[in-house]
């Protein structure tokens, strides 16, 4: 594969509509969050109530649950993954421009509903969006289809999160801001008029029976269907120990000031996993699906010695910039080859449904390692922890070799041209 080759599968319409739909994707997220517990505190606001708007992010967990009605139902315009985005971004609109009428202190309750009503269309967003994804991209450009949407996604948090805090401070006022957020989202609007539809359309579920249990039973009767959730769950588990307690660690542990550490963490860190996310997307295309996993889950585990080389050597701010700066490079390319992978393995008829809770079962070690790291370092010590972490990452990169045919298998299969997805006939 030539260079040119390279460039023309970044520059074509379907790697474009990632990276748009991507941010418009990943734009919600921080106004039902961290930004929303910002204008909360500034309103003055008492720490329980902002505590209590974190459960508006529930739905991001729960979303596999409503997934298979958006593989079993087709809205009437623009197709079935097209048409729900259509949807659900139009919701969104919306809904974002009414936040801005529900200052905290007048319409608390209604600002509640809101939010809510946001995170939910936001996650049904990100369902369709991934089965989007997984449908039109072609198997040689999934790799790097996966770096351009963690692009688009992180841009937008960075809009929806620093740049709209600085604009409501400083420019705008919170709800102006909150107005401007819901006019960005007509990005995704405007994409879908020329997003393409896949080569070859899969056959929606017959019933909402078939919608439920026909991925569930697909999925489980592949060879080696419970190793593969194993592998799924394990693979950035290391990265997600050595993540847990970093902004602590740097803090608490170093002594680093923190707006040191917010400085380092979203413009260098972020830099760094874009760019770590867009190389390991090209590197893709050259190394295919297992070698990828396999060279970048490597780079994940060692990378975490940087932080295990910063709690035995004096502080130094540049160290810490080199250690954020490889560990997110690492990190970012580890999430390329995990994103395609999670797309080669979703069934097309049923990829809202596949992907919503492989990304899910995902998410277990991410949830779930905060309160396990805590106790680790308090027994162990920063030091140790982060040697750990380095081991954790041996089971998923073993785990792998292990499945390397299984996983070989299923590259080759979604290399093969789809055949036409006929219902047929009840």
């Amino acid at each position: 594969m030539t260079f040119q080759d390279y460039l023309d599968i970044f520059r074509n319409r379907r790697i474009g509509a990632m990276l748009t739909l991507g941010f418009a994707s990943g734009l919600p997220l921080a106004l039902t969050s961290g930004t929303l517990q910002a204008w909360m505190t500034v309103e003055g606001l008492d720490i329980k109530t902002i505590g209590f708007f974190s459960l508006v992010g529930q739905a991001y967990i729960f979303k596999f649950l409503w997934a298979p009605l958006m593989d079993r139902f087709t809205p009437p315009l623009l197709g079935r993954r097209r048409g729900w985005l259509l949807v659900t971004q139009l919701g969104l609109v919306g809904s974002i421009a009414a936040m801005a009428f529900c200052p905290p202190h007048e319409a608390l309750w209604a600002l509640a509903a809101l939010a809510t009503l946001v995170a939910f269309l936001s996650a049904s967003q990100d369902i369709v969006f991934d089965a989007y994804s997984t449908d039109v991209l072609r198997p040689s450009e999934r790799g790097a289809g996966a770096a351009v949407k963690v692009l688009g996604y992180r841009l937008a948090m960075l809009v929806s999160g620093g740049l709209a805090l600085y604009l409501a401070d400083r420019v705008l006022g919170w709800p102006h801001m909150y107005l401007l957020m819901a006019a960005l989202m007509s990005v995704g609007l405007v994409t879908l008029i020329w997003a393409p539809e896949p080569d070859v359309p899969a056959r929606a579920p017959r019933s909402l029976e078939e919608a439920v249990v026909g991925p569930l039973r697909d999925f489980f009767g592949r060879q080696g269907a419970w190793w593969l959730l194993l592998l799924i769950v394990l693979y950035k588990l290391g990265d997600a120990f050595a993540g847990s307690l970093s902004t602590t660690f740097l803090i608490r542990g170093l002594g680093f000031d923190p707006g040191e550490v917010g400085i380092v963490n979203k413009t260098l860190g972020l830099a760094a996993t874009i760019i770590g996310a867009l190389f390991g997307g090209s590197l893709m295309v050259r190394l295919g699906l297992y070698r990828s996993l396999m060279l970048f889950g490597i780079l994940q585990g060692v990378s975490n010695l940087g932080y295990w080389i910063l709690s035995v050597t004096p502080p130094h701010l540049w160290t810490m910039g080199a250690t954020i700066a490889v560990e997110n490079l690492c990190g970012g390319m580890g999430t390329a080859a995990f994103v395609a992978l999670l797309m080669t393995l979703c069934n097309r008829s049923f990829s809202a449904t596949q992907y919503a809770l492989l990304s899910a079962l995902a998410s277990i070690g991410r949830v779930y390692v905060g309160p396990t790291s805590g106790y680790m370092v308090e027994a162990w010590g920063w030091a140790p922890f982060y040697l750990g972490t380095v081991i954790a990452a041996v089971p998923g990169v073993a785990l792998l070799w292990a499945m390397r045919n299984t996983v070989h298998r299923y590259e080759a299969q979604a290399r093969e041209p789809a055949e036409p997805a006929v219902p047929r006939p009840a």
